[in-house]
């Protein structure tokens, strides 16, 4: 089976522009990729037009249809995004509404009650990914020390609603927590704390770890310095369902002036680039974007340094700029050693074609790089990778 690609790509305010610019740069995929078969996609909707879908008449069975026909399959869906992904400044604000505001929930309540119509008929099980409870500082701050309690409550709503869509339709989905550089839940220890003393089962209620998992995003994993298959057993020893494995791959520098001065092209006003440096003695020193980090860099700043600027999957290098393209392989390495019921969906996620350093920002060239890097994917991985029960 292909890797499924997530639509969070190209812009998507409302649902009309989602399902024109989906269909512009993924059927010219798809005709390249498997001309005689179906792409899978994972679908990102932003919070107004998963709205329009609900109130529109056919609903997400009529989006299934419309994008089957065109040999479209959405596999799963991309819930961390809620507002504009490609306004002219996104940064903080992807992380907003939190896992502590009812709006977080209600939006992530509506994707599932809106999932079992966009899959294809037989499909059995699920998974859309949301953002680590929020970005941590944020959290913190307007919960007043209450945030973590506030949103537990609000996945423990969530886990009751997912139950009650599984007994009406047979459809498992899962609600699948993304850990990102700095986050609430940034490294798997923070993730396996978070479930062990706030997502407990309770006699009469639907088992959290039946319906909340992970989704495990190699570039983030990668950026924290964290080895791929540790993360990954730690999840799996604690109970966790994997769900959801996001193919994604980060830059990195050397640390000498030409590696920093390559990077700092990497430097634009969109999106966040979380930047963490490995001394040599081991320490690992966070910077919430590349600027602060290039700041500090000019002090003198030694070690490796890993920024979280989703690259594309088949580069090993960039000019004089590594990439945590390895990570990719170790990740698959591991998945694949799991049994078929356990192996997670595959979602390649390079959302950042448009701000890279030197993009012509043309369809063509997105369209090209998205299929090598489609047909990247699906050379290195062997067996059923996509499908749990699909």
């Amino acid at each position: 089976m292909l890797p499924a690609y997530c639509t969070n790509v190209v812009a998507g305010r409302t649902i009309r522009e989602t399902c024109e610019h989906v269909e512009r740069v993924f059927v010219p995929v798809r005709d390249r990729v498997c001309p005689t078969g179906m792409l899978p996609l994972g679908l990102w909707l932003s919070a107004r037009s998963a709205e329009q879908l609900t109130e529109s008449i056919g609903g997400g069975a009529e989006l299934r249809d419309r994008l089957a026909a065109v040999g479209l399959s959405i596999v799963t869906l991309n819930g961390f995004p809620y507002q504009d992904f490609h306004g002219s400044e996104v940064k903080l604000r992807v992380y907003e509404p939190h896992w502590a505001n009812t709006r977080r929930a209600l939006h992530t309540q509506r994707l599932a009650d809106l999932l079992p119509d966009l899959l294809m008929p037989g499909t059995r099980t699920a998974s859309i990914s949301t953002l680590p409870l929020g970005w941590r500082a944020l959290f913190s701050q307007e919960g007043c020390g209450a945030s973590i309690g506030i949103a537990s409550a609000l996945l423990e709503q969530t886990v009751r609603h997912l139950a009650r869509i599984e007994d009406q339709t047979g459809i498992r989905i899962t609600v699948d927590l993304e850990p990102e550089p700095g986050c609430m839940l940034d490294r798997a220890a923070d993730v396996v704390s978070f479930f062990e003393h706030a997502l407990q089962p309770r006699r009469g209620e639907p088992d959290p770890r039946r319906y909340i998992g992970v989704c495990h995003d190699v570039c983030h994993a990668a950026v924290m310095f964290e080895d791929q298959r540790a993360v990954l057993r730690a999840y799996r020893t604690a109970g966790i369902g994997v769900n959801k494995i996001q193919v994604s791959s980060a830059v990195v520098a050397s640390g000498n002036a030409e590696s920093l001065v390559a990077l700092a092209a990497f430097s634009e006003p969109r999106y966040l680039h979380q930047t963490c440096v490995r001394s040599p003695d081991g320490g690992v020193r966070f910077f919430e974007d590349l600027p602060l980090a290039l700041s500090a860099g000019a002090q003198g700043l030694a070690g490796e340094w890993r920024t979280h600027f989703h690259v594309p999957i088949f580069a090993a290098h960039m000019g004089c700029l590594g990439t945590t393209q390895s990570a990719i392989i170790e990740c698959l390495s591991e998945v694949n050693s799991w049994s078929s019921s356990e192996r997670p969906v595959l979602e390649i996620e390079t959302y950042a074609w448009d701000v890279l350093p030197g993009a012509t920002r043309d369809e063509i060239g997105l369209i090209e790089g998205i299929t090598q890097e489609i047909n990247w994917c699906a050379q290195r991985t062997s067996g059923d990778l996509q499908g749990k029960d699909t």
